[in-house]
């Protein structure tokens, strides 16, 4: 249809020479003119030859009309056309980054079905960013597209004659053809480098890193949309295990993503049926052996009567952005919970590292807080230094906010993190918690004994208070006993319970057994 279109305006114009060739050579061959002269001639009373000029005229001047006309017609026809090329081109494309899109990705493969070339073979690399989430919520939207721009700019230049796509967000796919026998995970080695440099917008440096899976064709599929998945599969595997990692495909993957996605899908219906509560464990001060408040932790029993463990599925809840929902309903749960208690007992919680860099996070605790009634001074919220050093800004701010309304807060894992004299020396920590690793060997290593006896003194020195957790033996807490630990937390003192097993009388109970 375009083609036709394209031609018409041509074609007028070939008739319309046709016509005019065609009666000057009538004119020409019947002496039209000679006629017309003496038709003229013997009616000379009537003004015909003024008239004939005046049609003469006309006819030139419709002509030249029509000329026009067949000038704008054949503009008007090229700017359609363009048009239409524009419309495939947005259709097809990634506007912020020019780059070609899922739709695009989708049309080479069901090309790739139909034509069945199987003597070409590909490599499929899939790219997901790190820390771009990090770059928009903190530098805003105008410096995450520069940096999709940047990154697309960087792969296009590292594959200069093969197909580098966007497929959306932070996710990208180079389909590159495989000559000779290449390394792969080198290739892909190079993808982690050339993403992996700085970036520098308006004075502001950025930190990026990449997930890289990657899979073969014919090799790990039967279709190029197979594979195409499968090196999907490998990148998730790789983002799940750490940053800046590359993974090729195994098909054991497959068996690893179906299992996370049943258990993504487990979880949705079990925070919507409020399955997963929390259970509690006592802290208790190793001074005067009393329990001064409890640890919430979350416990999943399926109906089939199977604990999940929260190594499995908090994960998965930050990665599937359930993690919010989960913590407002834990938390919520717990406070409801605590105000059973002894008003002079605290409700110790986890967050999710993931969780600091949301700015609301404070503002939906306290409403939580409020909403339930329990005193904001009641409750202890424990963080990581590894998750304040991963938005050290954001982190900041919620901190503060919660602090300035009268919540605490508890340095968790500490001495496992990094930079952890610089923490406490810019945030207000009401407790530091040695982590259960340190516990449990520094009996037999003089080393982890000393590193104990650093950070109790160090907490006695800041007036912090210091809780040792994963106390198991009793001489374990009689040796954190002597060297003047405040609080104790572990299965010797006490084993997570649900609320059902918590209550004033039983406190007492397992106080005295304990003593």
């Amino acid at each position: 249809m375009p083609r036709i279109q394209a031609t018409r305006p041509q074609l007028e114009i070939l008739a319309w020479l046709a016509i005019f060739l065609l009666l000057f050579c009538l004119s020409w061959r019947f002496d039209w003119h000679e006629g017309l002269d003496g038709f003229i001639e013997r009616h000379h009373d009537y003004p015909l030859d003024h008239a004939l000029l005046a049609l003469n005229i006309s006819g030139f001047l419709g002509l030249v009309y029509s000329v026009l006309r067949i000038r704008d017609l054949s503009s008007e026809v090229h700017r359609r056309l363009q048009a239409e090329k524009n419309v495939d081109w947005i259709a097809c494309h990634d506007t912020l980054t020019e780059l070609p899109n899922r739709r695009f990705l989708d049309s080479i493969c069901a090309r790739a079905m139909i034509e069945q070339r199987a003597q070409e073979s590909y490599a499929v690399f899939s790219i997901d960013l790190d820390g771009f989430k990090k770059v928009n919520d903190l530098l805003g939207h105008d410096h995450g597209d520069a940096v999709l721009k940047t990154v697309a700019q960087r792969l296009s230049a590292l594959f200069p004659r093969e197909h580098v796509f966007r497929l959306g967000g932070d996710e990208f796919v180079v389909l590159s053809r495989r000559t000779g026998n290449p390394d792969l995970a080198a290739l892909a080695d190079r993808i982690v480098s050339v993403i992996g440099k700085p970036f520098t917008f308006n004075g502001v440096a950025v930190d990026l890193g990449a997930s890289v899976g990657f899979a073969l064709y014919p090799e790990n599929g039967v279709d190029l949309a197979q594979v195409i998945r499968h090196s999907d599969c490998a990148m998730y595997v790789a983002k799940r295990q750490g940053r800046n990692l590359v993974k090729p495909f195994v098909p054991s993957m497959q068996d690893e993503l179906a299992k996370r996605v049943r258990l993504e899908g487990d979880l949705r219906a079990a925070i919507r049926k409020a399955e997963i509560v929390p259970y509690y464990q006592p802290l208790v001060d190793l001074r005067a052996n009393k329990i001064i408040g409890f640890e919430a932790l979350a416990r999943w029993k399926t109906a089939s009567g199977e604990f999940i463990p929260p190594s499995e599925f908090i994960p998965v809840a930050e990665e599937a952005g359930l993690i919010v929902e989960l913590t407002d309903q834990l938390l919520r749960c717990a406070c409801t919970d605590a105000l059973s208690w002894p008003s002079e007992l605290v409700l110790s919680f986890n967050l999710s590292p993931i969780q600091l860099s949301d700015r609301l996070l404070g503002l939906r605790i306290l409403r939580i807080l409020g909403e339930v009634g329990l005193p904001a001074h009641r409750v202890e919220l424990e963080v990581t230094e590894s998750a304040i050093i991963q938005d050290a800004v954001t982190a900041r701010i919620v901190l503060d906010d919660l602090v300035n309304a009268g919540v605490r807060i508890a340095l968790d894992d500490f001495g496992t993190g990094y930079s952890s004299l610089s923490q406490l020396s810019n945030y207000r920590f009401d407790k530091i918690k040695i982590d259960r690793s340190f516990v449990a060997s520094f009996e037999t290593n003089d080393k982890q004994d000393k590193v104990i006896k650093a950070i109790i003194a160090l907490g006695a020195g800041l007036g912090v208070t210091i809780t040792a957790e994963g106390i198991e033996e009793e001489s374990q807490l009689q040796r954190l006993q002597d060297l003047g630990c405040d609080i104790g937390q572990g299965y010797l003192l006490g084993r997570p319970a649900p609320i059902e097993k918590i209550t004033a009388d039983q406190i007492g109970t397992r106080i005295l057994q304990r003593g």
